[in-house]
């Protein structure tokens, strides 16, 4: 089983720090999702765990191989993501064709077969300059470049932008069938996180520089709970727990809560529980409210 490892990755922009101290394992036939709201550093931290970016501080290895300027790790990573500057021109100035043309020549493992199904699949207009393609079909084209590059990890940044829900779903079917045929490693950034939670294993959740959680989607879902009630019962009901997001109107109170091994919601207390959406928990987590003390 193949791990990709980032070990204290800090990135610097001049005397902003966009990464402070990241440390994450990735380990081979798994499909990740990366969530984060933005200015989060979610295309940073990917960018440097492909090595298309360095890091300040910090190291990346690929089963204990760094990966920056080796290409036989760089053989086995694809980052997918906006139209990037290739060849010495800017990617929106080229034409379908070329663009994937060029993607084929870096991705040792390109399948034209797979990339020829998509462009049917998908009804691309391989002549059309990417600058005049509506964003949903530049989306395309990123989804075509990460699936036909066959690469052992592949990376998608914010892959279902501009598409429609029909299209949302086709491809993330497309996802699966992949996945479940070679069992490659994808991590997924998306900001569209309800549709795609099924989908991912493993939910990485980053806030301000930092890897907040790592967990297994199901697990960490078991584990959450929305209280609301009366104030004095939810917090009573409720203390001694991780609290999120507390929410006051007039005497009612809401909160969401994140069980330890060992806890679990008392009994005795008039409170409701709901079981929140993996969407609804990320709102919690990373809210302006955040975390709330004890006692509040």
């Amino acid at each position: 089983m193949s791990k990709l490892a980032g070990k204290g990755l800090v990135k610097r922009y001049g005397t902003k720090e966009v990464l402070h101290g990241v440390s994450l394992e990735l380990e081979s036939g798994k499909i990740y999702g990366l969530i984060g709201r933005n200015g989060a550093g979610k295309t940073t931290l990917l960018s440097i765990l492909t090595a298309q970016n360095p890091a300040t501080e910090g190291t990346v290895t690929l089963d204990g191989a760094p990966v920056w300027e080796n290409p036989e790790a760089l053989r086995h990573l694809c980052f997918a993501r906006e139209m990037l500057p290739l060849g010495g021109n800017t990617a929106s100035a080229l034409k379908v064709k070329e663009y994937l043309r060029i993607a084929s020549t870096f991705l040792p493992g390109w399948d034209q077969e797979m990339a020829d199904h998509l462009i049917k699949l998908f009804g691309m207009e391989m002549k059309q300059q990417i600058s005049k393609l509506s964003r949903g079909m530049q989306s395309m084209v990123t989804i075509i470049v990460a699936l036909a590059s066959k690469a052992e990890f592949t990376f998608l940044d914010e892959p279902a932008a501009g598409l429609d829900v029909v299209a949302r779903e086709q491809f993330y079917r497309i996802l699966m069938e992949e996945f479940s045929r070679t069992g490659r490693t994808f991590v997924v950034s998306t900001h569209i996180i309800e549709e795609a939670a099924d989908v991912f294993e493993e939910v990485i959740l980053v806030d301000q520089g930092k890897v907040l959680l790592k967990e297994e989607t199901q697990s960490l879902l078991e584990r959450s709970f929305h209280i609301s009630g009366h104030k004095e019962q939810v917090q009573a009901a409720t203390k001694g727990l991780e609290r999120y997001h507390m929410e006051q109107m007039g005497r009612s109170m809401g909160v969401t809560v994140l069980l330890n091994p060992g806890q679990s919601i008392p009994e005795g207390y008039e409170v409701n529980l709901q079981k929140p959406s993996l969407q609804k928990l990320f709102i919690a987590l990373t809210g302006e409210e955040g975390k709330s003390e004890e006692g509040e």
